[in-house]
């Protein structure tokens, strides 16, 4: 359902395949090695033709935001303001991963923040964004809590940013959002893919504690932290084992790093590496 928006850029059996060959990376366990650089996917996103080597990245991803604004934004949303709308999307994409400021926002954008909330409803009714909201066990407080935001395909997110490069992913300092954005959105469609509701969350409290992605099974949390780090280190669990003392409901928790997947739980800590990430997913 999320990748709809993306069938613009494939031919007609464009969505069936992205599905597939997701299906297919989670039931095997491993793509071909030379979509698995961790830099790489977070620059091209997921598109096949783009790892096939049938495309440039920069040019499929511009096609397809000048496509969608012409066609979609202003014919079917029937959006006036196409300049405006066209900073919204490239500040959002700056924006990614945190936690969203509908006033800060608008006052970038010259737009008032009605507009902005119109706008974002639009990009998620076109599956170009989704929002995770925070965890909170009173159900009626995550109605009202500002939402974090992420792109389907970060493949779009790196465009927006003029991202062109695996070496310049590796040096930007959203390098750790767009790695979020990636193995949340992988969460997203394994959930989407096996036919679960989505129940993802981020938590954060006032003394600091933050869990960058909350699986809710059963009206328990299983907490998942997300490195973009390629390398093991015990300092990034940290939160993890803050979270656990806290919430005494809680599944075991996750750790998921731009390294390899660890054979073994460390300290109760399951280790693994983004390639795996679908594997959090229930």
């Amino acid at each position: 359902m999320v990748l709809r928006a993306l069938a613009a850029l494939l031919p007609a059996a464009g969505l069936y395949f992205i599905d597939k060959m997701y299906m297919l990376y989670y039931c095997n366990g491993k793509w071909a090695a030379t979509s698995l650089r961790v830099m790489k996917l977070c620059c091209w996103g997921g598109l096949p033709r783009l790892h096939a080597g049938e495309s440039d990245t920069s040019m499929v991803y511009s096609d397809y935001l000048r496509t969608y604004i012409e066609r979609d934004v202003r014919q079917i949303f029937n959006i006036q303001k196409l300049r405006e709308f066209e900073i919204f999307i490239q500040l959002l994409a700056a924006r990614v991963g945190q936690v969203l400021n509908i006033s800060s926002l608008a006052n970038d954008v010259g737009v008032s923040m009605p507009t902005v909330k119109e706008w974002i409803s639009v990009l998620e009714a076109s599956y170009v964004v989704f929002t995770l909201y925070p965890y909170y066990k009173n159900y009626g407080k995550r109605l009202i809590k500002s939402p974090k935001l992420y792109f389907t395909e970060t493949g779009l997110v790196t465009s927006l940013l003029g991202i062109h490069t695996e070496e310049q992913v590796r040096r930007d300092p959203l390098v750790g959002n767009i790695f979020e954005n990636l193995v949340v959105s992988e969460v997203l469609k394994a959930r989407l893919n096996r036919g679960l509701r989505p129940n993802l969350f981020f938590f954060r409290d006032s003394n600091g504690v933050e869990i960058d992605l909350i699986l809710e099974e059963q009206r328990c949390p299983k907490p998942i932290e997300i490195k973009s780090a390629m390398t093991y280190n015990a300092t990034m669990s940290k939160n993890l084992r803050l979270f656990t003392q806290l919430d005494s409901s809680a599944l075991p928790p996750t750790l998921i790093y731009g390294g390899d997947s660890l054979k073994s739980p460390m300290q109760g800590i399951s280790v693994l590496s983004y390639i795996d990430s679908g594997l959090v997913s229930g």
